[in-house]
């Protein structure tokens, strides 16, 4: 970009200086899709251990998504939910939720963001915690929809045998829902 605002301190900018960078901004933002596909890309060299990488797992539980017939949303959170475990893998969950949420409905960013507690159900017992730490969910209505994200798709998605489908399926769904505009109000853009 040439032209670069007028401020050393933000409480000097002036109304040009905010529309250009709102301009700036909406044309980084349309190249959001993009990065979150790089992102996953980065999963394939990630965490060790497990006997698939943290893409292939990614795939699997965006495959078993589609499988099972989710819809979009559902799909795209069920690839990118573990998005976040590059830079903060104690709390991923949470990087996941808040890269969606501008783009999804409520329910799919509470799934992804819930989904490490939910899940933690199949091991925290073995590490000397609490397996049923879930349970303080358990009256939230989407509560039945994260359990179900979690048994069904995300801890079933280590199989290095399984049937997965390649990212190419899931980029036209990432650019889809990564496009659009946010339908969270307190993301909406006024007009410029």
């Amino acid at each position: 970009m040439s032209r670069v605002v007028s401020f050393r301190r933000m409480e000097d900018g002036t109304r040009e200086d905010y529309l250009l960078l709102d301009e700036s901004e909406r044309k980084y933002a349309a190249g959001l899709a993009d990065r979150v596909l790089v992102a996953l890309r980065h999963l394939d060299h990630s965490l060790e251990g497990y006997p698939v990488s943290r893409l292939g797992h990614s795939l699997q539980t965006a495959t078993h998504a589609l499988v099972d017939g989710a819809d979009d949303e559902l799909v795209v959170a069920a690839l990118i939910h573990d998005i976040g475990d590059e830079l903060a893998p104690y709390n991923h969950a949470e990087i996941a939720a808040a890269i969606l949420r501008p783009y999804v409905r409520p329910e799919v960013t509470w799934i992804v963001e819930q989904h490490g507690l939910v899940q933690s159900y199949y091991y925290a017992h073995y590490m000397g915690g609490d397996r049923n730490a879930r349970d303080r969910l358990k009256g939230h209505k989407w509560y039945a929809a994260c359990e179900a994200f979690c048994s069904r798709w995300d801890q079933v998605s280590f199989d290095p045998d399984y049937s997965t489908k390649p990212l190419e399926v899931f980029e036209p769904l990432v650019r889809r829902i990564f496009s659009r505009e946010a339908h969270d109000p307190r993301y909406a853009r006024s007009g410029s």
